[in-house]
């Protein structure tokens, strides 16, 4: 699972599909919502704030 933002995006599928050999799905943060889940403040590659769910 990656948290990125739009910038690191492509990086974020490129690892998650060399990890587990199959398309991610891929989430607008401000779109979805999880009870157990809140999202980090900082994207998974740089500092920015994070846009997309990668999982």
């Amino acid at each position: 699972m990656y948290v990125v933002c739009e910038e690191h995006l492509p990086r974020a599928i490129d690892d998650f599909v060399e990890v587990y050999e199959q398309c991610p799905d891929i989430y607008r943060l401000d779109q979805v919502s999880f009870t157990d889940w809140s999202s980090p403040h900082n994207c998974d590659f740089c500092s920015e704030p994070p846009k997309y769910l990668v999982v």
